[in-house]
């Protein structure tokens, strides 16, 4: 029997759709978060919960941390949609922002468990330099996890 460690890598790539056609693409790795570490365990072996639903987008700069619940300047947050194939080692949760939703300057993302703002369990965080998103672009938002 072949003894391997287990981690989780996350990735978020950014893709914003300007009105004037223009396209502009983003990729920074993130951090798992502690109560994201505790999500995972509580699935796997304790008493599960909702699962990993949603992503927001927000306005904050601080750096992440290992401690954080929540991102610093919530500006939306939306339902995302889960993929994996059988058999591979990495599933993605994606969400687009379409226009009129999460305009602003934005710098920081998350995956949650729950859809309404500000509540649920904080999977990761992530943040970036600002991507300004105008009234009407729009921005898709996924993060791809491998487990290695």
């Amino acid at each position: 029997m072949e003894l391997r460690d287990l981690h989780l890598k996350g990735t978020l790539t950014l893709t914003l759709r300007k009105d004037d056609g223009s396209v502009e693409v983003r990729k920074k790795d993130n951090i798992i978060v502690n109560s994201g570490f505790d999500f995972i365990c509580a699935q796997v072996a304790g008493t599960p919960g909702p699962v990993m639903q949603a992503i927001a987008l927000g306005t904050g700069s601080t750096t992440p941390v290992a401690t954080q619940t929540a991102l610093t300047a919530e500006l939306a947050r939306q339902a995302a949609t889960y993929a994996h194939s059988a058999g591979t080692q990495t599933f993605t949760l994606s969400s687009t922002f379409n226009p009129g939703v999460a305009t602003g300057a934005i710098t920081e993302a998350g995956v949650f468990n729950n859809i309404a703002a500000s509540s649920g369990v904080m999977l990761d965080r992530v943040t970036f330099s600002v991507i300004n998103k105008g009234v009407n672009d729009t921005l898709t938002a996924q993060f791809q996890f491998t487990l290695s």
